[in-house]
């Protein structure tokens, strides 16, 4: 094949790829699916910002963790981020949990599995700190 035909086998391509992405019809009546939304890049972890978690929880809001929380051996924690900024929840001295979360999103962490007190701090604000209770 030629390079000129390959250029434009490539660009033909391109235009239908475009052109489908692209499409702002709407779906007809008889659709029975919504339509899907295209994006690019990770998926969010979570849309509506973050919501009540379940079980144990450490919300960061106003830069900052709040009160102590106390849980079992092993426990999953869920971190909830109210605020914009991206935050972590490092364990001081580091090593037995390390977990960032997006501003407005929410993760887990298993907490460590050998009873006792847990400082943590936001690696990315410093002055940010918090206990993690172990019992």
């Amino acid at each position: 094949m030629s390079k000129i035909g390959l250029v434009l086998g490539v660009l033909l391509l391109i235009g239908a790829v475009v052109t489908g992405c692209g499409s702002t019809s709407a779906p007809s009546a008889s659709s029975s699916s919504p339509p899907v939304a295209m994006t690019s890049g990770p998926a969010p972890a979570m849309t509506g910002g973050p919501s009540a978690a379940d079980g144990p929880t450490i919300t960061i809001s106003g830069m900052a963790f709040g009160d102590p929380i106390t849980v079992s051996p092993g426990a999953t924690i869920t971190i909830v981020n109210d605020d914009t900024a991206e935050h972590s929840v490092t364990s001081e001295p580091k090593g037995p949990f390390d977990t960032h979360v997006d501003g407005n999103a929410q993760k887990t962490f298993t907490a460590p599995t050998q009873p006792g007190e847990y400082p943590f701090i936001c690696v990315y604000h410093p002055n940010m700190k918090g206990t993690l209770i172990v019992k």
